[in-house]
């Protein structure tokens, strides 16, 4: 942690300003000011930034790339937002193509008043930002020596909401791999994932087209991984016709490596002893997840496209030998 605060690195994007806070964030790089005297070092690539700082109202053009750079940036990462613009839309947040401030689209952590903010205020806001960093740094470490007390438990309803959140930042490694975040884990809404859990199978839908959608039938189970109290990881399946289909395993990116993955799998799998067989579907150019489904003794069935970047690839497992069958 004493790298980052002693030499944070920072990602600046215009929203869609005036102007006035870019040329005063600008000014901050000056002589007269010299931030990277401090340390403060201005990049252009997210995953090499700590902090992310933004201009401006979010327009419908700019949510879009405001999302692909905060998702890019590393765990721990804090958002600033400068001028009354980023804050709230500003003059212009009743303008027919303002989406808002930019905690309409991605989390703030510390708000810069001002318009146009002055250099000084920014540079507080940096180093407030770094404070933040700090905190977080500080709550993930504390995570990470409490991995050996992960608990493995039933997802609940009012989870969804937290591993929505997990799964938008799981899948973020996926969209980067195909080039295409239209997979349905980025696509889903708050109200589709709580209705998973209150389940709503649509009569006649056939199971093997439920899989890579939204709909899950209502004996779908879910579960959850959680450290001091945070999801880091969730899996979810439902059984039918003696076969248990498992989907959405995910990682948060902080943890992964960790075996928390295949705990959940393991977990999964107990929690449908009846079933013959076991079927699970990834990305055809998803080679972590497709190894991990190997090990774990799944064999490839079939792949399906779904479409032009990305083709379904599903694997089956066996639950029980022959011999064990009546």
């Amino acid at each position: 942690m004493i790298g980052l605060k002693e030499s944070p690195w920072i990602i600046h994007y215009d929203a869609s300003s005036c102007n006035g806070c870019d040329i005063e964030t600008l000014a901050c790089l000056t002589p007269l000011y010299d931030v990277e005297r401090l340390g403060v070092i201005n990049t252009g690539n997210p995953k090499h930034a700590d902090i992310f700082l933004v201009t401006g109202a979010v327009n419908e053009q700019s949510k879009a790339v405001i999302c692909n750079i905060y998702h890019q940036l590393p765990e721990p990462k804090v958002v600033v937002a400068i001028g009354v613009c980023a804050a709230s839309g500003g003059i212009f947040r009743d303008c027919y193509n303002i989406h808002g401030g930019v905690d309409s689209v991605i989390p703030v952590d510390v708000y810069v008043p001002g318009c146009a903010a002055r250099p000084e205020a920014i540079i507080d806001g940096v180093v407030k930002a770094l404070g933040v960093l700090e905190e977080k740094q500080r709550a993930m470490s504390a995570m990470a020596n409490s991995i050996d007390r992960t608990l493995y438990l039933r997802a609940e309803r009012n989870d969804a909401r937290e591993i929505l959140a997990l799964q938008k930042v799981a899948y973020q490694s996926e969209a980067e791999l195909y080039g295409d975040d239209s997979l349905p884990a980025l696509q889903q809404s708050l109200e589709e994932l709580e209705a998973d859990f209150d389940g709503f199978p649509t009569p006649g839908t056939p199971i093997a087209t439920l899989i890579p959608q939204t709909s899950t039938p209502a004996n779908a189970l879910f579960l959850k991984a959680v450290v001091n109290g945070k999801i880091i990881g969730s899996v979810r399946g439902f059984e039918a016709g003696g076969t248990a289909y498992l989907s959405r395993l995910i990682v948060h990116p902080y943890f992964r490596g960790r075996g928390i993955g295949k705990r959940l799998l393991a977990e999964i799998e107990k929690t449908f002893p009846q079933v013959e067989k076991f079927e699970a579907f990834t990305g055809h150019q998803s080679k972590r997840n497709l190894g991990h489904l190997v090990k774990r003794g799944y064999k490839v069935i079939r792949t399906e496209k779904f479409n032009d970047a990305i083709s379904w690839v599903y694997l089956r497992k066996q639950a029980r030998t022959e011999s064990l069958r009546p």
